[in-house]
């Protein structure tokens, strides 16, 4: 159980116009694997300027860029709640779209092996990876969770919530919706498991596990000795067959029509069986419990540390606070206006690109026909020419003995 406290928002940033490269702090890390975020609203958005964010710009980059929390705070006692959007406009095949909040770092030099205290967000890789990461940070440890959840992979803005309570329990949500809870302790390896298989205890040696037996009275029928292959009656050796160089010749094998497959007996109970032994289990001695695993002393940065093989993600409205009921209000104010009036424009968008498509489609099939309309006409031209170049039969006529010297030589050609 916690006591409610003052209501506190953390960090908010709205991304509303070029100042956000004034909170902002690149890292040089990457050098010129580096890449830039630009400010925009996207090709499709509710509203070109409440929606605009910072895009990855470049391809098969890294992206390393981190703000300060004006105030770092510790989360014991309270929830902590982060909370952003997130829209593969490109439709991503590779790259992450995950957020960090860091405890103290130097912004300048952050880079993939800078502890954090916690890692959420989707990451897209090809069909076998899209999933959205929550990684905690446990004395030194990054621990990934053990449930499988599978993000978003359109190309529409998406809102993506994380909630850590202090009573070691957690909710993500897509879209305002859960999609995943339960208790730290449970999804997570924060702790050694509490109790362990008994070293001392062993399998007696007398004990049967095998519930099913071969039937010993189940006797194998006649007919079953018959081979799978055997050699082919009907071959004979090749005339042009050397036996001295090529070897001795022997018939190919083929499949034996006698054959019935191998002969398995029956399968019974097994009057012995024991059922399935269970190893005991006793108390670990390395478990220790901790009821603050939900608490980060030191949060004082948030930023993004990802590589993407096909830029345009654009990231938007992040907001960390203790108070879930003003992440809602937030997410009501910006990401429910967002995605109806962005799904408008897109399907606009779509529909124009469909129209001009078919309009391209119908002018090549047209083009098409028309070709083929004009090849018979094309061809009976060319027989036409074909006939006006053959000489006519007063041109092919063998001069006669009055013709004039230049008439021999027009008839001769």
């Amino acid at each position: 159980m916690y006591f409610a406290t003052k209501k506190t928002i953390h960090f908010k940033e709205e991304f509303g116009d070029e100042t956000w490269e004034k909170r902002w702090v690149y890292s040089t890390d990457k050098g010129a694997d580096s890449g830039k975020f630009l400010l925009t609203s996207g090709k499709f958005y509710g509203d070109k300027v409440k929606d605009l964010g910072i895009q990855t710009s470049q391809d098969a980059k890294f992206y390393q860029l981190s703000a300060p929390v004006e105030t770092p705070f510790s989360s014991e006692g309270k929830p902590l709640v982060l909370q952003y959007q997130v829209k593969h406009e490109q439709n991503i095949d590779c790259g992450g779209g995950y957020i960090k909040i860091f405890p103290k770092i130097t912004p300048a030099t952050m880079n993939g092996d800078s502890p954090y205290n916690i890692m959420f967000g989707p990451d897209i890789c090809g069909p076998g990876t899209k999933k959205v990461h929550v990684i905690f940070n446990y004395k030194g440890k990054n621990l990934l969770t053990k449930k499988d959840i599978r993000c978003k992979d359109d190309e529409m803005t998406h809102l993506y919530t994380l909630i850590v309570n202090p009573d070691n329990t957690y909710e993500v949500r897509i879209d305002g919706s859960k999609v995943e809870s339960g208790r730290l302790e449970d999804d997570w390896d924060f702790l050694a498991p509490k109790t362990i298989k008994d070293p001392e205890a062993k399998k007696p040696e007398d004990w049967v596990d095998e519930a099913k037996i071969d039937d010993p009275s189940d006797v194998k029928p006649e007919g079953y000795d018959k081979p799978e292959l055997i050699a082919d009656a009907e071959a004979k050796k090749p005339e042009d067959w050397d036996d001295e160089e090529d070897g001795e010749w022997e018939a190919p094998m083929i499949n034996n029509p006698e054959y019935k497959g191998e002969w398995k007996p029956k399968q019974i109970d097994n009057p012995a069986y024991k059922g399935e032994w269970v190893h005991p289990e006793i108390d670990n001695p390395e478990y220790v419990a901790d009821d603050q695993l939900y608490k980060f002393e030191d949060n004082s940065h948030v930023g993004f540390e990802i590589w993407q093989v096909k830029s345009g993600t654009i990231f938007d409205n992040i907001l960390v606070t203790d108070d879930v009921a003003e992440a809602e209000a937030f997410a009501k104010e910006t990401f429910e206006v967002t995605k109806i009036e962005e799904k408008k424009m897109k399907d606009t968008q779509d529909a124009e690109a469909r129209k001009i498509q078919e309009e391209e489609d119908e002018k090549r099939k047209k083009e098409e026909e028309e070709k083929k309309k004009n090849e018979p006409e094309a061809e009976e031209e060319e027989e036409e020419e074909e006939e006006e170049d053959k000489p006519s039969e007063e041109e092919t006529v063998a001069p006669t003995e009055d013709a004039t010297e230049e008439e021999t030589k027009r008839i001769e050609l």
